[in-house]
């Protein structure tokens, strides 16, 4: 806005200043600056009197958001901006200002986006809840989550229908020596995620020139072309910001475009190396019900083509179209192939009931009666991939996809589960599983932000062997990562830092993992010192 230059308010409200900053400048510094702009208010008598209580308040909410690692926000920053672990812990930090007392508080994985630092402070303020009186409910896979807790439940033993039971209970202590708790294992060290043996050395570099946006600091960046780089540092140091919005952006200009634009950077350097960039995030993989991961990995062509080939299909007619369920002929008309009816509730969500005449099998009866090996086409969806691997086994190309989408971990969904009961980490997985199903050009870069959300460690070990894979193919990957088994994973290390918001936006350090953790000032390598690398 030209009159108000985007402060919001009338020039007579802004006229009014407090330690001579106005209320549109108070509120555009970082949660830090504003605790210390509050803590230094000289204030005559009258003014203390009167400021006294609401000082108080505001101070001891400042420090509650400092406490769960978001010193680095600013106060105007718009909400549809955070990250959904931003918006997590300013919740949390809400709840512990209100000071309730017989509170069953439940988190779903409150450690996600958070530095290895961060998560010591979240620790602190869930225990600090604890002691005020309340129940803490935790959702977790962080190992230091799981040895401050006071009682663990460990389910499994498997994931899907081989899960479900509870293997375990107790103790920290109890679950390390639990025989039967998987989790139990790696916590006691018995079990860990595998380190390499391998040297792989940078040749050529994709240098980042002059990157200056939000909070980067006109900063040189340089990512080895053909190794595993992790892009680490506290929460708010400028990663994200580096990883998509400079390089994915600028580098997709140049890659796809006739005439690009890149934003946030001078240069991008070394780009002649590469012809394909990915970002594989953890966004839904199709948004409606008939989205799932057989026709999203292309798997279900091949499946269709098979039934259409078979003699039975033949002699009525069948064609390929038949067995698809977005086009009229074979599929149930009720729900026009779907398997749900949506009912649509006003001012209420949307809600999806199983079709009554296919009962969610999506075909007509006449399709149905087509049969390979005893399964008909909607059977074949039902399928976990562990089950169709080996309904498959002498079918090669639809092997092919099944394997690669066993080995991203996902041997326990169905084929056509529908894409919006899928977890972020499972829609990454499958978008992973697609990529290593494709033929390498040994070109492409390849973009993962935090791909160990919701991972078990045994899950992230198959993780660290897939992006292997794609690296060993001829690939570079890159990942923005506070997981301390892939960082310790990587061939090289880009920590930035030293701290998050305006004082962040810096190398702090870069190199093989042994190489950080003898630097003092990176907390990073302070964490990988702890963990025994170097």
């Amino acid at each position: 806005c030209p009159v108000c230059k985007g402060a919001r308010l009338r020039p007579e409200s802004l006229s009014v200043k407090l330690g001579r900053r106005s209320i549109a400048e108070v509120t555009q510094l970082s949660v830090r600056a504003a605790a210390d702009y509050f803590g230094s208010l000289a204030l005559v008598e009258r003014e203390r009197l009167i400021a006294h209580r609401i000082l108080k308040e505001i101070r001891e909410r400042l420090g509650f958001l400092v406490n769960v690692g978001l010193d680095y926000l600013t106060l105007d920053r718009p909400a549809a901006t955070l990250s959904g672990g931003e918006g997590q812990r300013i919740r949390l930090a809400t709840q512990i200002g209100s000071g309730l007392v017989g509170v069953l508080y439940i988190l779903d994985e409150p450690s996600i986006g958070l530095h290895q630092r961060d998560n010591r402070r979240l620790l602190q303020t869930l225990l600090r809840l604890r002691d005020m009186g309340n129940t803490v409910v935790v959702v977790e896979h962080d190992a230091e989550t799981m040895r401050s807790a006071d009682h663990i439940l460990d389910l499994g033993p498997g994931a899907g229908a081989l899960g479900g039971r509870l293997v375990a209970q107790g103790t920290p202590a109890e679950i390390m020596a639990n025989p039967a708790s998987l989790t139990g294992r790696y916590l006691r060290g018995e079990m860990a995620v595998d380190l390499p043996k391998r040297d792989r050395r940078p040749k050529r570099f994709l240098s980042i020139v002059g990157a200056r946006k939000h909070n980067l600091k006109s900063i040189t960046a340089r990512i080895p072309l053909g190794l595993f780089t992790c892009v680490t540092g506290v929460s708010g140091s400028g990663k994200s910001t580096l990883v998509l919005e400079v390089l994915f952006h600028s580098l997709s200009q140049l890659l796809y475009h006739k005439h690009p634009k890149i934003d946030g950077c001078k240069a991008l350097e070394g780009v002649e190396a590469l012809d394909k960039v990915i970002d594989i995030d953890q966004s839904p993989i199709g948004r409606t019900p008939r989205s799932n991961p057989a026709t999203y990995t292309g798997l279900f062509t091949f499946i269709r083509d098979l039934f259409a080939k078979l003699p039975e299909s033949r002699v009525r007619g069948y064609k390929l179209g038949r067995y698809s369920f977005n086009v009229k002929g074979g599929r149930c008309e009720a729900c026009q192939g779907d398997g749900l009816i949506k009912i649509e509730m006003h001012f209420l969500p949307d809600i999806y009931v199983t079709c009554e005449v296919c009962k969610g099998q999506r075909y007509n009866r006449e399709t149905l009666e087509i049969q390979h090996k005893g399964r008909s086409i909607a059977d074949i969806l039902n399928m976990t991939v562990e089950e169709a691997l080996e309904f498959f086994e002498h079918i090669p190309h639809i092997k092919a996809k099944l394997k690669t989408l066993h080995d991203v971990g996902l041997h326990y969904i169905k084929l056509g589960q529908s894409a919006t009961t899928l977890s972020g980490g499972e829609a990454q997985r499958v978008k992973l599983s697609r990529e290593l199903s494709k033929r390498a050009t040994g070109r492409t870069l390849y973009i993962l932000d935090e791909p160990t959300t919701g991972l078990h460690f045994a899950d992230i070990q198959r993780l660290l062997d897939v992006l292997n894979r794609l690296v060993e193919a001829g690939n570079t990957v890159l990942v923005i990562e506070h997981n301390l088994d892939v960082i310790r994973n990587a061939d090289w290390i880009m920590d930035l830092g030293p701290e998050g918001g305006d004082h962040g936006g810096e190398i702090v350090a870069e190199g093989k993992p042994a190489d950080l953790a003898r630097v003092a000032h990176s907390y990073t390598g302070q964490v990988l010192k702890e963990a025994g690398v170097g």
